[in-house]
């Protein structure tokens, strides 16, 4: 069974990385030649609001779906054609029933964030969409933002609807094949059988055409009917899409699909090449940041042509953005947050030079403020009475004058001025130095900002230690918190006002550190010296 669909969406997806301004005349013979190349579904552009923009030709915005007609030929082959409508930027009132002389379909993009404030009213558009007479395609925009248990609710919505097809829209090219297998697997389960799943992907990862390949390959367990996105030449902002004459190819090799190859080339080569020479898409290190950090690629644009920084410190300033502010663009809030990310980066190869010289290849024990620090005190002192390792406290200085401090918290760090002095002591960048002893880390190096307690101090030592030539660590008083006892040796230390968030804080930490422990596995031996929970081997 032929049960896949190529939709191309070159004049529309492909054409944001030019406004979508192209001349009338390649609009309509792009649109005829996909036609003869017998793709199956031609997007022609986006329906946009009459009362915000104005349509004057030379451009797939459309304000009308009579403005379209001039551009597309009924009469040649099956192709479907359709449009693209983003909700909240058409005037849904103003669309005209389906005649036969224009797009035969509509695609209705919706974000998270307008699924949870106005369900009723996505729905409503959805249903006057239907109600005028033409294919409703439902794309619920970046599917990754979305729990299992929400997604089930949408189908719940979209099985009401009963659309033409729903979609898995890899908004920021952020997918792994897992991530694919699934969402697949959930919609196929739970979706009416006779409505398609779309599959449109952005090419941050470099793996559009594999997991378009994955969709393909699930789809032919069962009966359901698939559309596979896809641009000219993987045309698109930032990292661009799937490749038409990829996809085309691989249905026609792989699958003996009757795709026109030739006319495909064609249209790349009379067209769209052009555009390839002046803009640029395609795999880059600022496309894969945008991956990673499921960015609106206009934050990765300008980050990359106004500050022309470093990879690295892309991810780094895109990671300060709050997860669903990233989805969008505010250059001020880029411009605050790259003066802030500046603020505390420093160059720290010489500290760590200095650190691993100091440290020789020793173990070292990492001695955290927890409670059992106290309780287990003959069993720490013990430990470290038998091996020649390097000490580090965290956030204390500790009694002995050969243990070095490392502070990753100004008001400690403030607090313990007097002790501080003349002990070694290690310090990240965010905390403001008063003396030109302090061994100083880059603090963006230390953390990880997809967690909401990304500052915790003792995972920012480790985190420093991992940049550093280290092959074994032993941790005591990393205890965890407990809401019903004192969770520090110190109790000056002690702050009952966030016990409300102990459940979340260890929840996080033993995540951080789960993975922590993972990536070192091989390469440096963990151990813990006094009980720990996050001590997965001693429970």
């Amino acid at each position: 069974m032929k049960n896949v669909k190529i939709l191309d969406c070159t004049l529309r997806d492909g054409g944001r990385i030019i406004d979508c301004r192209f001349p009338d005349d390649e609009i309509r013979d792009l649109a005829s030649r996909l036609a003869s190349a017998r793709i199956d579904i031609i997007e022609v552009g986006f329906l946009r609001d009459w009362h915000k923009v104005v349509f004057n030709g030379g451009s797939t915005f459309f304000t009308g779906t009579d403005q379209i007609s001039p551009y597309i030929d009924k009469s040649k082959g099956h192709s479907m054609y359709v449009a693209f409508v983003d909700y909240g930027m058409f005037d849904i009132d103003s669309l005209s029933f389906h005649d036969g002389t224009s797009i035969d379909g509509i695609r209705l993009g919706f974000t998270h964030k307008n699924y949870q404030e106005d369900r009723a009213g996505v729905i409503s558009w959805a249903q006057k969409i239907k109600d005028k007479g033409y294919k409703l395609f439902i794309q619920g925009v970046n599917s990754l933002s979305y729990t299992d248990k929400e997604l089930l609710e949408v189908v719940d919505m979209v099985n009401e609807i009963h659309p033409y097809s729903y979609g898995i829209v890899d908004t920021y090219g952020a997918m792994y094949a897992e991530d694919v297998d699934r969402l697949y697997g959930l919609l196929d389960r739970n979706l009416l059988s006779d409505i398609c799943i779309d599959f449109h992907s952005h090419n941050n990862y470099q793996l559009s055409f594999a997991l378009a390949q994955e969709i393909i390959k699930l789809s032919e367990f069962g009966e359901r009917e698939v559309i596979i996105d896809a641009t000219l030449g993987g045309m698109g902002k930032v990292a661009g899409n799937l490749n038409t004459e990829l996809i085309a190819d691989y249905l026609v090799r792989k699958k003996l699909y009757d795709y026109d190859l030739d006319v495909i080339l064609d249209c790349f080569d009379d067209y769209i090449y052009k555009y390839s020479l002046s803009y640029k898409w395609g795999y880059s290190i600022p496309a894969l940041m945008a991956g990673i950090y499921q960015s609106h690629p206009n934050n990765v644009i300008y980050l990359t042509e106004k500050f022309r920084l470093d990879s690295k410190d892309i991810g780094k300033i895109l990671s300060m953005i709050d997860p669903a502010t990233r989805q969008r663009y505010d250059y001020d809030n880029i411009e605050r947050l790259y003066i802030e990310y500046n603020s505390g980066k420093v160059d720290d190869s010489d500290a760590l030079g200095e650190l691993n010289d100091m440290i020789g290849g020793r173990e070292v024990v990492v001695l955290v403020p927890g409670a059992s620090l106290n309780t287990e005190r003959e069993k720490v002192d013990a430990y470290i009475a038998n091996t020649d390792a390097f000490i580090i406290s965290v956030n204390f200085v500790a009694d002995s004058p050969d243990v070095h401090a490392f502070f990753g918290n100004q008001k400690r760090y403030g607090l313990l001025k007097s002790k501080r002095v003349g002990r070694g002591v290690i310090i990240s960048s965010n905390v403001k130095s008063d003396t030109d002893t302090d061994i100083i880390v880059n603090y963006n190096s230390l953390i990880d900002r997809g967690y909401k307690y990304f500052e915790n101090s003792t995972m920012m030592l480790l985190n420093l230690l991992r940049r550093l030539d280290i092959k074994k660590i032993a941790i005591a008083g990393f205890d965890g918190f407990d809401s019903d006892k004192g969770n520090y040796a110190d109790q000056s230390f002690q702050n009952d006002r966030h016990k409300s968030e102990f459940e979340t804080l260890n929840a996080e930490i033993s995540d951080m550190f789960g993975k922590y422990e993972k990536m070192l596995e091989g390469k440096c031996d963990i151990s813990f010296i006094t009980p720990s929970r996050f001590d997965k081997q001693g429970k």
